[in-house]
């Protein structure tokens, strides 16, 4: 198994993330000794579903060990009866879940306090190690399945399965929607805006369905993890901010698999939105991981200056932009200097397909690869500050 970074609390906790993410191998494995309940057993999710105080009856009288709940959401009510459990025993809880849609309808909040939140991602660079390959990550990103020994997966094969396994288990399965073609041809249209300036009336008019419907599916893909909006950075804006947010899949090979290709299909327009989502993703995991405060926004000025991303917290303010291009132009440079003009304490840096890390301006040009497989030096300055 690839040694995964993520650590847990000590005390109950959530444990979110996508399908496919890893969740559960890796909790079987951190925690061998546990019990388990699966919720995607058609048999113990009917029979907590009718019964949900049944749950303590999967649990031995005197167990003070961990307890592992497995697709929490499938039966929001059980979240009452490990509430009591926590309150009334020193049963550790895992509550695995891979959509927040039906626990924040039911009342995830009589966890509050009593179970913390974390989250799994894709596989990392720094994950992988020597596995890591750029261009592999770039066609088929990094679902741990493909890059299990124990399988012979062929990436397009299985990442077009499990692309049909949410639209039927999670999406129809669930009721999150009543027409699974409009769901269909509205993933596809999204997927022309990975990377973009989000417009839900223009994605709702290209496939067909009102703006009200495409809002909602927005939603829905938000929920179920697989993709995120990208809020705008506008704290303390000395210029004109758009105020529409951008708008990524959660994965580089997912935003492959589900984006049409055709002749009419520049590569460029593909491959660019490709590396920002693998940057993007890792980022977010090291955040994750490093449990460190930074948000994730993007900075887009109406006269056309856009920064990638901007990470801002407590450990500071980092302004990324992403280039395929191995060669920097002054031309690429100049969004970043307006934004460190109107933000001096920033660091801003380019990351590029090149070989060579330098320092033009005050500003750092490195590999993205580097950066990539060693993001300590990414957001060493912010985790330092």
């Amino acid at each position: 198994m690839i040694t995964r970074n993520q650590n847990l609390p000590t005390g109950s906790c959530f444990l979110f993330g996508p399908r496919g993410t890893g969740k559960t191998q890796w909790l079987k494995a951190e925690y061998p000794d546990s019990i388990y309940v699966d919720l995607l057993d058609s048999a113990v999710h009917n029979r907590l579903l009718a019964h949900p105080e049944r749950l303590r009856d999967f649990i031995p009288p005197n167990y003070a060990g961990t307890v592992i709940v497995d697709e929490v959401q499938k039966v929001p009510d059980l979240l009452n009866e490990v509430h009591r459990l926590i309150e009334s025993t020193k049963i550790r809880f895992i509550l695995t879940g891979s959509s927040a849609r039906k626990l924040r309808q039911r009342g995830v909040n009589l966890l509050a306090g009593r179970a913390l939140t974390r989250h799994m991602h894709p596989l990392t660079a720094v994950e992988l190690g020597e596995r890591f390959d750029l261009h592999k990550s770039l066609a088929s990103g990094h679902l741990p399945t493909l890059y299990d020994s124990r399988r012979s997966v062929e990436p397009n094969e299985y990442l077009n399965a499990y692309i049909q396994t949410y639209l039927k288990e999670e999406v129809i399965q669930e009721g999150l929607t009543r027409n699974a073609g409009d769901f269909a041809r509205f993933l596809e249209t999204a997927s022309f805006s990975q990377g973009e300036t989000l417009n839900i009336s223009s994605v709702a008019r290209d496939c067909g369905i009102g703006r009200k419907t495409a809002e909602s599916y927005f939603d829905i893909v938000e929920d179920l993890l697989i993709a995120r909006r990208i809020p705008v950075f506008q704290k303390r804006a000395k210029r004109r901010i758009t105020r529409h947010p951008k708008f990524y899949f959660f994965d580089v090979g997912i935003y492959r698999t589900i984006r049409p290709r055709g002749p009419l299909d520049a590569p460029n327009e593909i491959d660019g939105a490709a590396l920002e989502t693998l940057v993007l993703q890792e980022l977010l995991a090291w955040i994750e991981y490093e449990r460190l405060s930074l948000k994730a926004y993007y900075w887009r000025t109406t006269d056309q200056k856009e920064v990638d991303f901007v990470l801002y917290g407590e450990e500071g303010l980092i302004a990324i932009e992403v280039k395929r291009s191995a060669r920097v132009t002054a031309e690429m440079l100049k969004s970043l200097k307006a934004f460190r003009e109107d933000y001096p304490m920033a660091t801003c840096i380019l990351l590029n397909c090149g070989s060579e890390t330098h320092y033009p301006d005050g500003i750092t040009i490195m590999p993205v690869e580097k950066a990539l497989q060693q993001p300590g030096i990414l957001l060493g300055k912010a985790a330092a500050s």
